[in-house]
C-alpha cells in the first residue's frame, strides 16, 4: 500500500508538469496541427503513465481521468474546442478543469449553496452500500453465478459514482459553484439511446461527442444526407468507447487484450442504431413500461456475456476484493500510530 501511494504521488507530480507545460506553452501554439503536435507528447505520457499504479482502486480512477476524460478536452483544445478553449483564466482553473469530470451548472441559483455538504453526504452513502457489498463478498461462494454478476453491476455503479462524487468536491471548494450530475437514474432508462445517450455517466458522453460523434455527423450529413447522418456517428462513437474502455481493462489486468469489451460496445452501437432506424422507419414506439426493461435486460446479458467475464477470467474480482481487505488493515496500523 505504501509503494502505491508513493507511485501515485509521483503520476500527480508528473501529471502537474504536464498540464502546466499544456498551459504555459502548447495553448499558446496557434490552434490545428502545430497545437496538436505541442499536444501529442502529453496525451502519449497520460497515456502510459497509468501502468506506474497496480492498485485496482488507485490505477483505475487514474487510467480513467489521464487516458480518457483529460486526453480528450487536450484534443478538443488542439483545435480550440471544448471547455480548455480559451483556457480558463489561471493555471490552477485550467488543471482543473482538464482533469476533472465534472460539469458547471450554467444556471447558478442565488441562493445559499448546499451542494457541497449534499456531495459529502452522497459520498458517504455510497461508500456504506459498497461497504455492505464487500462484506456480502464474504459469503459469494454461496450466491449464483447470475447473483454474482448483479452485484458486480451495482458495485461498478456504486464505484463510478462515489469516485465522481469525490472528484467533485475540490471543484466545489474551489469554485463554489453547482455541479450536474454525473448520472440520470440509469435503471429508469427506456431504451438503449435513452440509458446511454441521457442517463448512464454522462460526462464520458460530454466527451465523445464532441470529440467522436459531431465531426463524423458531420461528414457524413454531406455523403449520405442529414437523415441518416447519425448511424455512422453513433457507431464511431461506441467504437471509440470500446477501444478507450480495452485500453483501462489492459490498465487493470495487464493482460493482452481480448476484445471482448469493445464487441460490447459495438454490439451496443449496432443496437442503438437499429433503435433509431426503427424509430425513423416505422414510426412505432413500445411502451416505456415495455421498452425500459428490454432495454435493461440487453445490457444486462451482453455485459455479462462480454464486458465482465473478461474482468472475471483475470481475476480482477478476487483483485479487488484482496486491495480493501488490505486497505482496512492499513487503517488499522495507520491508526495505531
Amino acid at each position: 500500500m505504501e509503494g502505491e501511494l508513493k507511485n501515485f504521488i509521483s503520476v500527480i507530480i508528473m501529471g502537474f508538469i504536464s498540464m502546466y507545460y499544456c498551459y504555459y506553452i502548447a495553448a499558446k501554439i496557434p490552434q490545428g496541427l502545430p497545437r496538436l503536435i505541442s499536444l501529442l507528447p502529453v496525451i502519449t505520457l497520460f497515456s502510459v503513465l497509468p501502468l506506474n499504479i497496480h492498485s485496482f482502486h488507485i490505477g483505475t480512477p487514474v487510467v480513467f481521468i489521464l487516458t480518457w476524460i483529460t486526453n480528450f478536452k487536450l484534443l478538443l483544445l488542439a483545435f480550440e474546442q471544448g471547455p480548455l478553449s480559451p483556457p480558463p483564466p489561471g493555471a490552477h482553473l485550467f488543471i482543473l478543469t482538464a482533469c476533472s469530470p465534472f460539469r458547471i451548472k450554467q444556471s447558478q441559483p442565488k441562493t445559499k449553496r448546499t451542494t457541497g455538504p449534499n456531495v459529502v453526504s452522497e459520498a458517504a452513502n455510497k461508500a456504506a452500500l459498497l461497504a455492505l457489498l464487500f462484506h456480502c463478498y464474504n459469503y459469494r461462494q454461496c450466491f449464483p453465478r447470475q447473483v454474482l454478476l448483479i452485484l458486480y453491476f451495482f458495485h461498478t455503479y456504486l464505484t463510478i459514482q462515489l469516485f465522481l462524487a469525490l472528484a467533485a468536491i475540490p471543484a466545489l471548494i474551489l469554485l463554489g459553484v453547482e455541479l450536474e450530475p454525473q448520472f440520470n437514474a440509469p435503471l429508469l432508462a427506456t431504451s438503449l439511446q435513452d440509458f446511454w445517450g441521457r442517463r448512464w455517466n454522462l460526462r464520458v458522453s460530454d466527451t465523445l461527442r464532441p470529440t467522436v460523434y459531431s465531426p463524423i455527423r458531420s461528414v457524413s450529413t454531406r455523403i449520405i444526407g442529414p437523415r441518416w447522418a447519425s448511424l455512422p456517428a453513433v457507431f464511431a462513437t461506441f467504437l471509440t468507447s470500446g477501444l478507450m474502455h480495452e485500453l483501462i481493462y489492459y490498465h487493470i489486468t495487464r493482460e493482452f487484450p481480448t476484445w471482448e469489451v469493445t464487441w460490447f460496445f459495438v454490439l451496443q452501437g449496432i443496437f442503438v442504431d437499429i433503435e433509431i432506424v426503427m424509430k425513423k422507419k416505422l414510426l412505432f414506439r413500445l411502451h416505456r413500461s415495455v421498452s425500459g426493461p428490454l432495454a435493461l435486460a440487453n445490457l444486462a446479458v451482453t455485459a455479462g456475456w462480454l464486458s465482465y467475464r473478461q474482468l472475471l477470467r483475470n481475476g480482477v474480482d478476487e483483485k479487488v476484493i484482496n486491495e480493501f481487505n488490505a486497505f482496512l488493515e492499513f487503517l488499522k496500523r495507520f491508526s495505531m500510530i
